[in-house]
């Protein structure tokens, strides 16, 4: 696929991620990364008391992946470069439990020409989590695509 290309595809959901699993220890290392121990991320035994019944992941953390995720998504033959510019909205709309599976649907919302050679877009994001009636993230995130 060709960044080019995306601009005929405002409105439509392009790609879909594959499934990653969020760990204990992806959790803990994020934690440490960030300096947030809160217990109901890292303290196995105290997190089973609670409505959860286990241990969840950072909503950040959860936000963080879309890169990772969108990076093993997306391949764009014409792009030498490519930023994040920002995120318009975004909610975390159901825990993560440690042990759970996330991908990423990614529609095109909207594709903007840059001076330059290149452009911006905006992805309306839904991370899902395996088996869960209500997505555990919502995004409007913004992209910058260099060719």
């Amino acid at each position: 696929m060709k960044v080019r290309d995306l601009e005929n595809r405002v409105g439509e959901e392009v790609a879909v991620s594959p499934w990653i699993e969020i760990t204990q220890e992806r959790i803990d290392t994020f934690a440490r990364a960030i300096e947030d121990f809160q217990w109901i991320h890292v303290d196995r035994e105290r997190a089973k008391a609670s409505p959860f019944g286990g241990t969840i992941a950072h909503g950040f953390l959860t936000l963080s992946l879309l890169s990772h995720l969108s990076e093993r998504t997306f391949s764009f033959a014409d792009r030498r470069m490519g930023i994040n510019y920002g995120i318009n909205r975004v909610r975390f709309t159901s825990p993560v439990p440690s042990g759970s599976r996330v991908r990423a649907r990614f529609t095109l919302a909207k594709y903007e020409k840059l001076d330059g050679d290149g452009v911006q877009v905006t992805w309306s994001v839904v991370m899902e989590r395996e088996g869960a009636d209500k997505p555990a993230l919502v995004a409007e995130w913004l992209g910058r695509h260099y060719y």
